[in-house]
């Protein structure tokens, strides 16, 4: 990073023989930054529309994913020229079409694959974006190694990089068969419905799938797919619709990008030298890739609702401990390593369950002809939040320092009480029994429903 904080300054005076100010440099450098997450935002309403017109993957260069790989060969593109044409323009439009990619791939992915599982796996199956996602965190962390792609004459190599797995995608993913729902729900073909079935489930298990995809469209006779503002008009999923704000918005917004923020300072505190610093932050991605595998490998068993509120339990209990040991740091020599270990165990508590069964829930709590509108709304909310904490974060530490972590105790413990009281389990259910569970149990949970509102709009705001 502080190679490419250095890039538009020296390109500036390269191009104007004059130094820029030092709040232009800021602006610069912070639109840079934040430019990733408005493309995200973007990424969202392109990949939920998309998904309906083109498909889920498709054949070949038809579906969603394959167009969203010509988004990630541009990005990589004009990022990896940047440096060479001098134009720290390149490295903003990017950025923006980086963004782009990230967020349709984090909109259709997960659908994708909590639609061609087998009920019985379908959680572990919709663990795979978050743990291709940490494998992609940690990749980038130890890419970035001083040894490897962390000198600054490779930064443009570094960022370049993003167009690896675009390539393997264009390769591998016209192999793959289309969405058998969308095909038979959306689309109305029964042939390619059953031979995606058939490719996915093998013969044996394809007459009981295509039963359960039957069960759900002629629960949908009439319906066609909504849009988001439909979706948030209709009473009937109100309660999914909240649970699902709510859980995106507490994704950005527990706390886990602050301990980031901080681990700099914590590894210095506790001795560790500031060039080996970089080493210790891979550690911390490779503990969240550890615990995304490990999520996926319970995620079936224990559940979804015992993972995703045992995560955020454990994750309020951390933000305490933490705020304890930063304000103790020059008491006694063992604090700092404390600090370490709450680090490294809040991380493990965030991939343990909120870190993917989010996506899980999004996926499973809606049928067919609303996902692609949930994906939208719970995405757009998830990438407003990211740019929401990177905005008002700074402003949070200096204002109540390392108190700030008693804000995000707050967010976690708010969001633990909601979902254990109102998300029922949803292992080893269809969409169908989901959506019935949920519409039986909201008749219970109407009593109160100013009270969730007032609790929604105060923990995402």
């Amino acid at each position: 990073l502080s190679f490419t904080l250095l890039f538009p300054h020296t390109t500036w005076m390269q191009r104007y023989q004059s130094n820029i100010s030092e709040n232009g440099l800021t602006l610069l450098w912070s639109t840079i930054v934040s430019i990733f997450t408005l493309g995200g935002l973007v990424g969202v309403s392109i990949g939920s529309t998309l998904s309906v017109k083109l498909g889920r993957y498709g054949g070949m260069m038809r579906g969603t994913l394959l167009t969203n790989n010509c988004f990630s060969v541009m990005a990589a593109l004009l990022m990896g020229l940047s440096a060479f044409a001098g134009s720290f323009e390149l490295l903003i439009i990017g950025r923006l079409l980086c963004g782009i990619n990230a967020g349709v791939a984090l909109c259709v992915e997960p659908m994708y694959l909590g639609e061609i599982a087998p009920t019985a796996l379908r959680g572990a199956m919709g663990m795979g974006t978050s743990i291709f996602l940490t494998v992609g965190i940690v990749s980038g962390q130890v890419m970035g190694l001083e040894e490897i792609l962390g000198r600054e004459e490779y930064w443009p190599f570094l960022l370049a990089t993003t167009c690896i797995p675009a390539f393997l995608q264009l390769l591998f993913l016209p192999w793959f068969p289309e969405s058998p729902r969308y095909l038979f729900i959306d689309r109305g073909n029964d042939e390619g419905c059953r031979k995606a079935l058939v490719q996915l489930h093998g013969l044996a298990g394809s007459e009981g799938a295509l039963k359960d995809i039957q069960a759900e469209k002629n629960n949908l006779v009439g319906f066609k797919a909504r849009k988001p503002w439909e979706l948030l008009a209709d009473r009937s999923v109100r309660w999914q619709v909240i649970t699902i704000i709510l859980l995106n918005a507490a994704q950005q917004l527990n706390g886990v990008n602050a301990m980031y923020f901080y681990t700099q300072y914590v590894f210095q505190q506790s001795g560790i030298p500031t060039d080996k610093i970089p080493y210790a932050t891979v550690g911390t991605g490779a503990c969240e890739c550890l615990t995304a595998l490990t999520c996926g490998l319970l995620v079936e068993c224990l559940g979804r609702k015992v993972l995703i509120a045992g995560g955020y339990i454990l994750m309020s209990v951390c933000c305490i401990l933490f705020t304890l040991t930063l304000a103790l740091q020059h008491v006694s020599p063992v604090f700092p390593y404390l600090s370490v270990a709450c680090v490294f165990a809040f991380v493990l508590s965030f991939g343990l369950g909120p870190g993917g069964v989010t996506n899980i829930l999004t996926t499973e709590l809606f049928t067919q002809t609303s996902r692609p509108a949930a994906f939208m709304i719970a995405g757009s909310v998830n990438w407003l939040s990211f740019f929401f904490i990177g905005l008002v974060f700074p402003f949070i530490v200096i204002g109540l320092q390392h108190y700030c972590f008693l804000v995000f105790f707050v967010v976690c413990s708010t969001v633990a009480i909601y979902i254990l009281a109102a998300i029922p389990e949803t292992k080893n259910k269809s969409f169908l029994e989901i959506q019935n569970e949920f519409q039986s149990s909201k008749k219970k949970t109407d009593v109160l429903p100013d009270e969730a509102e007032a609790l929604l709009v105060s923990t995402s705001l």
